[in-house]
């Protein structure tokens, strides 16, 4: 039995495909199926991946059918990663171009990011012109795609990463298709209470309006506090020196336009972000359906196309409910980043530390700083992030006394940044190259029990690497550890989907450390089970065996306000 297929959608909704051998080359003859839909369904029993052009493509309409695949490889996705690996971060991604390298013809460039339309959800995922590519070019992509991960100085581990791109991919797909409960008349209430009835012709609600008015007599002269320019004005006016409007700054000022300033920005970001005209866009049949993008930053962390799902207000979390007789488990991982840290640097003795369920920052401050939580928190954020100045460096220090190699790990990683290398998540995602620069200027090598790997992460857009050396070295720094968790995240979720494929739970939300799974009450107990199995899994799939646990802490709840 031969169980991995190339597929590809045919006119008239048709279907070409073929069996694939173990050279990654058809292993038989190449068929034309009149039902692409009906092609897969026949096929479940026998086939373990499908090799395919785009999931968002593809997987969509296998689900609107009731069609499930258990795995598939997203060529376009690995590209992507083929791409960064290689320090070509920012060349097309397309099948289309991967197939014109081939043939060394001109390349087409992606098509541009397109909107997504809330008006039409369902079209979401359609495929964008400029895509297309033959049959026989996809399956040339695919073995050459197969060459280069070889190629790959790492090749288990980027394997590793491109299978768990490609089920992120599944299970974005399957989010949208399941969409998160929401209720539209719960969320209309919220809005009434917190901003005050609507007006005529589209203006701000009474509160925003009243609060308005009261910034502007706070001033004694009209003061617009939607406009931040006017604001810093008035300030300037009234004798105050700031330079933005961030609520950091503002409440370093004692002034009497402080308060309703603040609580006008906080209930105007509501308006604006998820406000009656949101609700009205995005919440179709009691489901809120974002399109999510994974690897949608150059660390790997999930992105959205529209609907602003990653920043759902805390207040407006009460909308989110589930159905009648079923139940939300909600996920946080505990100081995932740390434990993350722990498990790629090997340093014994903060493996020692993520080796407990416990409060990670708890048990770093009884070690190294006399009890001092918020001190230990500071000090292990700062190695990770970069805040190595004023009091960050002297708890650097002492971080570094008693964990050298974790500290060093992201030391190496920063330096690599600023002399402008390459560096590496554990699995092989690859930070962006530095401007200026054709590849890069080598790897940042960083010693593993296991070999060589380097690392890598912050949030720059490819092809933007910052031209300041201090500035890259963050990034780098902390992209060694962010984009390592985003590795470890697709790994939970994968094995998360799988532990719940019998039941009738659904996969309904995910951002970077939290996940949301909506099931029938009596299921709660057992997905939070494989909740947290899910994480442990991933984290022995990703790191190897280390004392390192990846916790949870769930909570089982019908809204998700209620979740703390």
């Amino acid at each position: 039995m031969i169980g991995r297929w190339a597929l590809a959608p045919a006119e008239g909704g048709g279907a070409w495909l073929v069996p694939l051998g173990a050279d990654a080359r058809p292993a038989g003859a190449v068929l034309r199926e009149p039902d692409l839909v009906e092609a897969v369904r026949a096929r479940l029993p026998e086939v373990t991946r499908w090799v395919w052009r785009s999931t968002a493509e593809l997987a969509p309409r296998l689900l609107a059918a009731g069609v499930r695949v258990e795995r598939c490889y997203d060529i376009e996705a690995a590209e992507l990663l083929l791409l960064g690996h290689e320090g070509r971060l920012g060349e097309p991604r397309s099948a289309a171009a991967a197939w014109a390298r081939l043939r060394r013809g001109p390349v087409p460039p992606d098509p541009p990011p397109r909107a997504a339309e809330p008006g039409s959800q369902s079209s979401l995922f359609e495929p964008q012109a400029g895509t297309d590519v033959p049959f026989e070019g996809l399956l040339e992509v695919y073995a050459e795609q197969q060459r280069r991960h070889d190629a790959a100085g790492e090749p288990g581990r980027m394997r590793l990463l491109t299978a768990s791109e490609s089920a992120g991919m599944l299970v974005a797909a399957e989010m949208h298709a399941a969409g998160l409960p929401w209720r539209a008349d719960v969320h209309r209430a919220l809005l009434d209470e917190l901003l005050g009835e609507r007006y005529a012709g589209g203006g701000e609600p009474r509160r925003l309006a009243e609060l308005a008015d009261q910034v502007s007599e706070a001033f004694g002269r009209r003061v617009r506090p939607d406009l931040p320019a006017d604001v810093v004005k008035a300030f300037t006016r009234a004798g105050f020196q700031v330079r933005s409007t961030r609520r950091w700054e503002l409440e370093e000022i004692d002034h009497p336009a402080v308060a309703p300033l603040i609580e006008y920005k906080k209930l105007y970001r509501i308006w604006t972000a998820h406000g009656w005209s949101w609700l009205q866009d995005w919440v179709r049949d009691g489901r809120f359906r974002p399109e999510y993008l994974p690897g949608g930053t150059v660390s790997g962390r999930w992105t959205t196309n529209g609907g602003g799902a990653l920043q759902i207000p805390r207040v407006i979390r009460g909308a989110v409910v589930a159905d009648e007789g079923w139940r939300l488990v909600v996920a946080d991982a505990d100081q995932m980043e740390p434990r993350v840290l722990a498990a790629i640097s090997r340093d014994r003795g903060l493996m020692e530390v993520a080796g407990h369920d416990d409060d990670l920052y708890k048990v770093l401050s009884d070690r190294a700083f006399s009890g001092d939580r918020a001190q230990a928190k500071l000090a292990l954020l700062g190695a990770i992030y970069g805040q190595t100045s004023g009091d960050g460096l002297k708890n650097l220090a002492a971080l570094r006394r008693r964990f050298p190699q974790a500290v060093a790990y992201v030391d190496d990683a920063a330096r690599a940044g600023e002399e402008g290398r390459l560096v590496r998540t554990w699995l092989g995602r690859t930070s962006p190259p530095a401007a200026g620069s054709e590849d890069g200027g080598g790897e940042a090598g960083i010693p593993q029990e296991s070999g060589e790997a380097a690392s890598g992460d912050g949030e720059f857009t490819p092809g933007y690497a910052s031209t300041n050396a201090r500035a890259r070295g963050r990034f780098t720094r902390n992209f060694v550890v962010q984009g390592s968790a985003a590795d470890w995240a697709l790994l939970m979720l994968a094995a998360l989907r799988s532990a719940t494929s019998g039941m009738r739970a659904e996969l309904v939300f995910f951002q970077h450390d939290e996940v949301i799974v909506h099931c029938p009450r009596e299921e709660a107990a057992d997905v939070a089970v494989a909740i947290r199995e899910a994480g442990e899994l991933a984290g022995r799939i990703a790191f190897g065996r280390t004392p390192v646990r990846f916790p949870f802490t769930t909570a089982t709840v019908e809204r998700y306000s209620d979740a703390k």
